[in-house]
């Protein structure tokens, strides 16, 4: 099993991720009802539990919401890594140390488990479903807002691979950018690889979308590094790659539009090198994860003992 981590750039964006967490519960003020039913001195030890059957995404970012900002008072160990199957009743890991942090901070870890895991888990499916080919497994920009460096983690835990993070670094001229150049060219289509080859900084992936064979052939010559085809039957993406294969084996050709675990291994076998699914992020169940409590001792006199 690969051990997945997460990039300095996703670790900055994860912290003020965490940060918009905890002060969505606490406004920078208390835990109302844990403040004022649990003691300060009061310990606990809780199991992080997956419930049913899944990939684990999040293991790593729930050890930062315990240790955000330089918090000490709570341990965190775990015991599964980022990518590691879930089966209902498994200990993800254990964490001791300040009842207050442990249940302030619950459902802030939990909704980052649950959600992370439920992308990796769906993405794990996707991948599965065309493992007896070449084809990658990719979401896309279809995010929620404020956590597409979180999502995009989960793919990469699923086993997928990661589309373009935004749109800083990568081009990929759509539909409605095409729109508006079919006004200023006849040959559009490739003029806008050109001047995306052109005007973008060097050695940037240029994709273009099409959605007939006919664009594509127009296309090709223009040497785009992929093509996306959308919307095409199985029929169309295996005379489109034919067509590459005869024009252009130099770029790479990605499938996308309504694609289902039941139509995947279907489309992935007309030799197309990639496939984006959207719903990888924006549809994906959240997986049901919970705290059990495994023992609470309290330093204070007349606090809750077990």
């Amino acid at each position: 099993m690969p051990e997945y981590c997460l990039t300095p750039s996703e670790l900055e964006q994860i912290d003020r991720l965490i940060e918009t967490a905890i002060d969505e519960d606490l406004q920078s003020q208390i835990d109302l009802t844990t403040d004022s039913l649990v003691p300060e001195s009061a310990q606990g030890t809780i199991q992080i539990v997956g419930r049913e059957q899944g990939t684990l995404a999040g293991v790593s970012i729930a050890e930062r919401v315990f240790s955000f900002q330089g918090r000490h008072d709570v341990n965190f160990t775990p015991l599964l890594q980022d990518g590691d199957a879930l089966i209902p009743g498994t200990v993800i890991a254990e964490v001791s140390g300040s009842m207050r942090s442990i249940l302030t901070l619950e459902r802030t870890v939990l909704n980052f488990l649950t959600l992370l895991s439920g992308t990796a888990t769906l993405t794990r499916r996707f991948v599965d479903a065309v493992k007896q080919t070449q084809c990658q497994i990719l979401e896309t920009r279809k995010t929620l807002p404020g956590l597409r460096a979180a999502q995009k983690f989960a793919v990469r835990c699923g086993e997928g691979t990661n589309h373009r993070i935004g749109l800083y670094d990568a081009v990929l001229i759509k539909d409605n950018h095409l729109a508006w150049l079919k006004t200023r060219s006849h040959d559009y289509l490739a003029d806008a690889v050109r001047e995306a080859r052109n005007n973008a900084p060097r050695g940037v992936i240029v994709e273009i979308e099409v959605d007939t064979i006919e664009q594509l052939r127009c296309v090709l010559p223009a040497d785009p590094d992929i093509v996306l085809l959308d919307n095409m039957s199985n029929e169309q993406l295996r005379e489109g790659v034919q067509l590459r294969d005869e024009l252009n084996q130099r770029v790479l050709l990605e499938a996308s539009g309504g694609v289902t675990l039941t139509t995947v291994g279907s489309i992935a076998e007309t030799g197309v090198d990639r496939i984006s699914v959207g719903a990888l992020t924006h549809s994906a169940p959240a997986i049901d994860i919970g705290f059990d409590w495994s023992g609470v001792v309290s330093s204070s006199p007349d606090g809750p003992s077990s």
